[in-house]
C-alpha cells in the first residue's frame, strides 16, 4: 500500500462563507499557518451576505495554507479556499492535484455547502463532509445532514470542532482513509 501514498499529500478544504476553514488550517498546522485574510469593505454589501455569521469581519481572498509532517516521508499540505462564489475561480487552480477534500459545512448556512460538493462531485475530487460544530448552535446528527446534502450513504460525515487540532485530525485521518478507500477498490 505504500506506493499509493505519495510523499506529499496536497488537501483542500473548502465550504461556504464563514464555515471555519481558515481555523480549521490554523489548528491542525504545525507552521504558522499562511492567510490571505482581508477586512470586508463595503464592496462586499449586497454581494456577500452575513445572515448567520453577523458578527464576520474578515474574509479569505486567495487561500489559507498549512503543513503537517506525518512522518519522515510523508507530508499533508492544506489550502483553504475561499468561501464566496465570486472568488470560485480560486478552486479550480487549488483543486489542481489535490489528493481529496474536505468539506467543511455549517449547519447555520447549509446551503451554502452544493455549490461546493458539486463541484468536488463534477471533477471526481474525493471529498467527506465535516460539520462544523459552533459554540450555542444545536448540533446535528451527521445523518441528518447527509439526507439534507442529498449526500451517497457510503460519503464520510462526521462532526468536528475546527478549532480543536485533536478533532481536526480525525478529519484528516477520515479524508486519506476515504481516499485510499476509493484507491482499493478502483473507484
Amino acid at each position: 500500500m505504500s506506493d499509493i501514498v505519495p510523499d506529499s499529500l496536497k488537501i483542500l478544504v473548502a465550504g461556504g462563507f464563514g464555515a471555519g476553514k481558515t481555523t480549521l488550517v490554523a489548528a491542525l498546522s504545525e507552521v504558522e499557518s499562511l492567510h490571505t485574510e482581508e477586512l470586508m469593505t463595503n464592496e462586499s454589501v449586497g454581494v456577500d451576505s452575513l445572515d448567520g455569521v453577523e458578527n464576520k469581519a474578515t474574509t479569505t481572498v486567495a487561500l489559507d495554507f498549512g503543513r503537517l509532517t506525518l512522518d519522515e516521508r510523508t507530508v499533508v499540505y492544506m489550502f483553504g479556499t475561499p468561501g464566496q462564489p465570486r472568488f470560485s475561480f480560486m478552486w479550480e487552480e487549488l483543486a489542481e492535484g489535490a489528493l481529496g477534500a474536505v468539506v467543511l459545512a455549517d449547519t447555520r448556512r447549509l446551503v451554502d455547502s452544493f455549490e461546493v460538493i458539486d463541484f468536488f462531485e463534477r471533477r471526481s475530487v474525493p471529498f467527506i463532509v465535516a460539520v462544523n460544530c459552533f459554540d450555542g448552535y444545536r448540533s446535528h446528527d451527521p445523518a441528518d445532514v447527509r439526507i439534507a446534502l442529498d449526500l451517497d450513504s457510503d460519503l464520510p460525515v462526521m462532526l468536528c470542532d475546527a478549532r480543536e487540532r485533536e478533532s481536526v485530525k480525525e478529519v484528516m485521518v477520515e479524508l486519506v482513509s476515504h481516499v485510499l478507500q476509493l484507491e482499493l477498490s478502483g473507484q
